[in-house]
């Protein structure tokens, strides 16, 4: 059951949402369950999360011109000239905690190829995992 709160928590946190699974993550690992499941729970929750904010983006261009739309059209093309400037590289960083949802988000207005966008995202968002464990297991020494 830990493993599953622990990847919704993930996965409500990467997308728009707000949720803070680093919290969870430590708890978990001060309970001494096995280190490798809790990575790979919340790494996996986490991306999928983000894959959610990919399919969102890859929808923008279908409402962009909607009144209700969030964004306007300088928004939205000056989201697109800062990805370009790093391109689908800067998807590593989808881990921050701030901006890295949105830059998943423009990734899918970009229209990453998905196994590049999730192979990048995962690998930021494991990292990030990583270092949470790490700092988690150093407070308990």
């Amino acid at each position: 059951m830990a493993y599953l709160t622990l990847f919704s928590t993930a996965f409500v946190a990467a997308t728009l949402l707000p949720a803070y699974s680093e919290i969870l993550l430590g708890t978990l690992v001060s309970q001494g369950l096995p280190l490798f499941w809790l990575w790979f729970s919340a790494t996996l929750g986490n991306t999928l999360g983000s894959v959610v904010n990919g399919v969102i983006g890859r929808q923008v261009d279908r409402f962009k011109h909607k009144r209700w739309f969030p964004v306007s059209e300088q928004q939205l093309h000056k989201a697109r000239n800062r990805f370009n400037r790093y391109g689908q590289w800067s998807l590593l960083m989808g881990w921050l905690p701030l901006g890295g949802d949105a830059l998943t988000l423009v990734g899918g207005v970009m229209r990453v190829p998905w196994p590049n966008f999730i192979i990048l995202v995962g690998i930021g968002k494991g990292l990030r995992y990583a270092i949470v464990i790490w700092i988690a297991l150093q407070t308990l020494h």
